[in-house]
């Protein structure tokens, strides 16, 4: 299982240029069977109007999903009737995709007050493969990820600015460690003024997107602060042979 994650500069209200920009990125890594993108990764996070996009960026989603033979994940705000949600999916070639709403809205910036929280956790399978899908903020919550077995990966999209930035990575390489299992961050990078400023004037988006084994250990990362994708195969021959040499999810409480 090749996964590439992607770590991408937005352009507020110019969705156009930020997917032919992804689409460059993506082109650069062709073998990859996932390809994880970030949260909101074609508006921006909370910018107003992004909803509007959601149905086309899903369809930009299948459409690449296919031509690659590949899964991408994402996430995406969304109408749910009359809800609004920061939806992450994940598509599949053949059209059929799953979704996870993101569950821990950030309040530090008022997102309660634009989205609706989602109740499901969401495992799926690709290639032999089981991801668990999170968003953002969901990283600062490990009982809501709690590996019970069920999982070999979790995802984790994120528009995650400088200032925490030791955040992001402590708690990345954290969940890797508790659950025994692959962590794949995608993150932001933004010269945009207007993105920058959409978490509350939280500042610059350097990325540090990165792939944690289940040893803790960085096997993929971006450069920080640049637009680029990083790939690597996930060894599932190691992963179950150290789960099986030493049984931390069998010791979980």
């Amino acid at each position: 299982m090749k996964v590439a994650i992607v770590q991408h500069e937005i352009r507020e209200r110019d969705v156009e240029w930020t997917l032919q920009h992804i689409t460059d990125l993506m082109d650069e890594q062709q073998e990859a069977d996932l390809y994880v993108l970030p949260e909101m990764f074609a508006t921006g996070f909370m910018i107003e109007g992004a909803e509007e996009h959601g149905p086309r960026i899903l369809n930009w989603m299948t459409d690449q999903a296919r031509s690659r033979d590949a899964a991408i994940a994402g996430s995406v705000a969304m109408k749910d009737g009359t809800l609004l949600r920061n939806r992450l999916f994940f598509v599949r070639p053949d059209g059929s995709y799953d979704y996870y709403d993101k569950h821990h809205l950030f309040s530090y910036a008022g997102e309660p007050d634009k989205y609706a929280a989602g109740e499901r956790r969401v495992v799926v399978e690709w290639r032999g493969v089981r991801f668990l899908l999170q968003v953002c903020y969901d990283l600062r919550f490990p009982v809501f990820s709690r590996n019970h077995g069920d999982y070999d990966a979790i995802i984790y999209v994120a528009n995650w600015p400088q200032k925490r930035r030791e955040v992001w990575q402590t708690l990345l390489k954290a969940r890797a460690l508790e659950n025994q299992c692959f962590v794949v961050g995608a993150n932001i990078v933004s010269q945009d003024k207007l993105v920058r400023q959409a978490h509350d004037k939280q500042g610059e988006y350097l990325g540090d997107s990165v792939i944690h084994n289940a040893y803790g250990h960085i096997i993929a990362q971006c450069t920080p602060g640049k637009s680029e994708t990083a790939t690597v195969e996930l060894d599932m021959d190691e992963l179950q042979r150290f789960r099986e040499k030493f049984p931390v999810l069998r010791d979980r409480d």
